[in-house]
């Protein structure tokens, strides 16, 4: 039996959301907060994750960060936030897909049955090969490769690359990069995406595809056109 976790500290949209994918043949168990969610995720295995953004202990976005970690498993985000950034953001962190309250449970039901065929089939889009000009990128292996050659990058240098691998045409701004691959808050002064796109382009250097990586002045970086 297919088994799902549900995080949602609303203890009636839990309930309700339980009761419906068990009427639908699937084994759900319920967390009320972020802690609960990890604290059930590190002890069990799921097939799928339902979660909510808002939730009181361990941050939504703390717990995508907790569960990629480990695991490729789909996780549905559900939440009220209906902003584009949002989504953008939540999906270049780890999520497989978004929900914007309110929500039909048909609908939910759909895209449950829709993650779980691309993990039946090994075609998740987590898991599929990003290219960009000489880049590939398998996310799934984290494997990062120029010109057909393995390229090590540390993990917060690969979650970098892979933000960028994502959405090629946007224009990321340090504030963006930071909080999509620290998941964190982001400091003004902090240095710390400089230093990082630096060590990358000097990795990249003997590859020829340092240039790849452009500074927009005043606002942050992107990849070049």
């Amino acid at each position: 039996m297919t088994r799902i976790l549900i995080v949602e500290d609303d203890p009636t949209i839990n309930n309700l959301i339980c009761e419906y994918l068990t009427e639908k043949d699937f084994d759900c168990s319920q967390a009320f907060s972020g802690t609960e969610g990890r604290l059930l995720f590190d002890m069990e295995t799921f097939d799928l994750i339902l979660l909510d953004l808002m939730i009181p202990g361990l941050t939504g976005e703390a717990l995508i960060a907790h569960i990629r970690s480990a695991s490729q498993v789909p996780v549905i985000v559900l939440s009220a936030k209906a902003a584009l950034e949002d989504k953008v953001q939540l999906l270049s962190t780890g999520a497989d897909d978004y929900l914007t309250k309110p929500f039909e449970l048909e609908e939910l039901l759909a895209r449950i049955r829709v993650q779980l065929r691309h993990k039946a089939s090994g075609s998740s889009p987590a898991s599929a090969a990003l290219h960009y000009k000489d880049w590939k990128l398998d996310e799934q292996a984290r494997a990062f490769l120029v010109k057909g050659e393995r390229l090590e990058l540390t993990a917060h240098e690969l979650g970098i690359i892979t933000l960028f691998m994502k959405y090629p045409k946007k224009v990321f701004t340090k504030q963006e990069i930071f909080e999509s691959v620290w998941h964190q808050d982001y400091f003004v002064e902090d240095k710390t995406i400089n230093v990082h796109i630096s060590n990358i382009r000097s990795k990249l250097k003997e590859t020829g595809t340092d240039s790849y990586i452009q500074t927009v002045w005043g606002i942050g970086f992107k990849l070049k056109e």
